[in-house]
């Protein structure tokens, strides 16, 4: 598959820094604005499938068929009086849903939308967005504390403590996935994933011939995707801020844009958390069958095309991911606090430590690799 002129637009007259910074922007521009769009829909789509489990409408008024309500809501968030609790540390409160929105739109830099279409092709992609998420913590902490309140306070290191405890199962996950791929680059483990589904890392990667490695893999991808879920605080693990407790966890004292800030921050992480699984385990831009008919499109209309091609699969995928997160956040009821803390801690890390070692194993001894 070719990759397009544009693949590394950041290095054209890099000698030049105002073009070099010009075509930063660009890029960084034509992937948040986009990503910003699609937030707004998928807020409107996890509404109406939470709506259609329950046999309701859902949003219906504003717009045809309610597609506008996203964007209604953004109006109404933007011109409420912004209150800040006469108690709380004016600087660091306003700070924290700053700091969580530009951390959960930055991880998109390193995701490979298309072939060539990347804001970021950083050999350590994958530690780049472990860096970004745990550094997310960081908001949510400082937005509790900020507040002044015993409630808030004790929600932030709540949810703190959920996501450090699931990045830990989360990265055992993703070693199995660099064991297979032999790179930390996304881009890299894309392709290596091409030529159809059967060579896709949720069936072992490589073809037929590690196709064992599925039995591995598939329980991997499903824990992948369940602590994405408590990762980001989505339903069945929202334990912050469940409805039960008639409290919002660390954002209790918020409202207004920063408010909206941090649920801008949640919804974000929850597509990244989706399209990530695609790119590790479905195969990311490519299609689950192979594409011969993509072979010899050198020019600069045949390499849009096979960037548009991959960039329709990719979100195909995500999308997929997305659905079964919306539909486990309708029928799945709220897991308690040390139901979440054991499946995290004594079934999701054993269960992975050993499945590193049954996928490096295989590597050594099965496939040769010293």
């Amino acid at each position: 598959m070719s990759t397009p002129p544009a693949a590394n637009l950041a290095v054209i007259n890099a000698d030049n820094p105002l073009v070099w910074f010009g075509l930063t922007v660009g890029q960084i521009l034509l992937v948040t604005v986009p990503l910003l769009l699609v937030v707004a829909f998928v807020i409107y789509a996890d509404r109406k499938i939470f709506a259609g489990v329950q046999m309701r409408k859902g949003p219906n008024v504003v717009g045809p068929f309610g597609l506008l309500q996203s964007f209604a809501d953004l109006g109404k968030f933007l011109i409420k009086e912004l209150v800040v609790p006469a108690g709380a540390d004016k600087f660091v409160f306003l700070l924290a849903p700053l700091i969580s929105v530009t951390l959960a739109l930055g991880s998109w830099a390193a995701i490979p939308l298309a072939p060539g279409w990347i804001v970021s092709n950083i050999n350590v992609g994958i530690l780049y967005l472990f860096a970004v998420s745990s550094m997310g913590v960081y908001g949510i902490i400082m937005g509790g504390w900020a507040s002044n309140s015993k409630y808030p306070f004790l929600g932030a290191l709540r949810s703190a403590a959920q996501m450090v405890s699931y990045e830990v199962s989360i990265g055992f996950v993703i070693i199995t996935v660099i064991l297979l791929s032999g790179s930390l680059n996304l881009t890299r483990i894309t392709e290596m994933q091409a030529g159809g589904f059967w060579n896709w890392n949720i069936l072992g990667g490589g073809g037929l011939k590690n196709l064992p490695l599925a039995i591995v893999m598939i329980p991997m991808c499903v824990i992948f995707f369940i602590s994405g879920l408590a990762e980001t605080n989505r339903p069945p693990f929202d334990l912050p801020e469940a409805e039960s407790e008639l409290v919002a966890g660390y954002a209790i004292e918020y409202g207004s844009t920063p408010y909206m800030l941090f649920y801008l921050a949640e919804t974000s992480n929850i597509i990244l958390m989706s399209s990530l699984l695609a790119v590790l385990f479905l195969g990311g831009w490519q299609a689950p069958w192979p594409t011969p008919y993509l072979n010899g499109l050198h020019d600069w209309a045949g390499s849009l095309l096979v960037s548009l091609h991959g960039l329709v699969m990719l979100m195909a995928k995500t999308f997929f991911v997305f659905f079964m997160n919306a539909m486990v956040r309708s029928v799945v009821p709220r897991y308690r606090y040390d139901q979440l803390m054991r499946l995290g801690w004594k079934v999701f890390l054993p269960t992975s430590l050993v499945a590193v070692a049954l996928v490096a194993g295989w590597r050594v001894y099965a496939n040769g690799v010293g």
